[in-house]
């Protein structure tokens, strides 16, 4: 039986060192509260970012390749009020789940996906596989304004249609 890999964007983000991955998984109730509110859910992750911070959200996409229908991108969700980071995210979408404008607006990753699911009233649920720590390295440090050998709390998602075709892979990482 082939076994999926829930970490499968992460490991684009960090490309040749991915077999490396500073990554423990925790069972959820290991996460520090602050950490466990914002990903111990069924929900996305969008709209629950933009409530605890009082904030809209903006997509600063860092890195994508498009391998046919298929989109893996890895960005930075950030409040629009400051454009402090709220999120790192890795996602692969399956560009096939949508019509031609919101496909479109997906390419375009201005706005994030879970914004998008809600403009456009597209149905789905949030299915979440697992959660983890994270050792940030520099990369990571930059992008979420951390620090050298921190531990950062992160979890594992599919966004499904009704059906139960997968819209979106993803791993979100939070600040501290």
């Amino acid at each position: 039986m082939l076994e999926i890999d829930i970490l499968a964007p992460l490991r684009f983000f960090y490309g040749l060192a991915s077999r490396d991955l500073p990554v423990t998984f925790v069972p959820p109730e290991a996460l520090p509260e602050r950490d466990r509110h914002l990903l111990a859910h069924s929900q996305d992750m969008t709209s629950r970012l933009a409530d605890f911070h009082g904030s809209g959200l903006i997509l600063d996409a860092q890195a994508s390749t498009r391998m046919g229908d298929y989109l893996v991108r890895c960005s930075v969700l950030r409040r629009k009020d400051t454009h402090a980071p709220v999120e790192f995210g890795a996602i692969g979408i399956d560009l096939g789940c949508f019509a031609d404008e919101p496909r479109l607006r997906v390419l375009e990753a201005r706005i994030p996906l879970g914004g998008l699911l809600q403009h456009y009233s597209i149905p789905f649920t949030s299915h979440p596989r697992g959660y983890f720590q994270i050792v940030i390295d520099h990369r990571l440090e930059d992008l979420l304004q951390g620090e050298p050998g921190q531990i950062l709390y992160g979890r594992c998602n599919e966004l499904r249609q009704p059906d139960g075709r997968v819209i979106a892979e993803v791993a979100e990482i939070l600040p501290r």
